[in-house]
């Protein structure tokens, strides 16, 4: 199975100038939990901010969603995938390196973001076709 079988394309973005308010608006808005930053140029990296990222900035930090950017507390680069990769590489990273999501490209484009959540439920339509 590759990433592409199974990623989601509909990846939500966020400006690296958005605010943190901003951020937080289209994530409700979209019932997600991670927003992809943008490129600020061709040569630029794509990066990732997440609820976690979030509250760990308002909570541990008190910072003010108003005055903080994106780009503050994005990660940047984000980890990144060919869309052509096996699914099973793509988990062995996840589950090494602790994290939940990767952006996926083609020739250096955006086209997607796989997810734990991804894998878990591909493994298990697979389990529940074989029975």
């Amino acid at each position: 199975m590759l990433v592409k079988d199974i990623m989601k394309s509909n990846v939500v973005t966020v400006s690296a100038f958005a605010t943190v308010r901003q951020a937080m608006k289209t994530m409700r808005e979209h019932g997600i939990k991670s927003l992809v930053v943008q490129k600020g140029n061709e040569h630029d990296a794509y990066g990732l901010i997440t609820y976690n990222d979030i509250l760990k900035t308002i909570v541990a930090e008190e910072g003010d969603i108003d005055l903080i950017n994106v780009y503050d507390i994005c990660t940047k680069p984000a980890l990144i995938v060919s869309r052509e990769l096996e699914v099973k590489y793509v988990a062995r990273l996840m589950v090494n390196m602790s994290i939940h999501r990767i952006l996926v490209t083609n020739a250096n484009e955006l086209v997607g973001i796989i997810t734990m959540n991804d894998i878990v439920s591909a493994i298990l339509e697979m389990a529940d076709s074989e029975q």
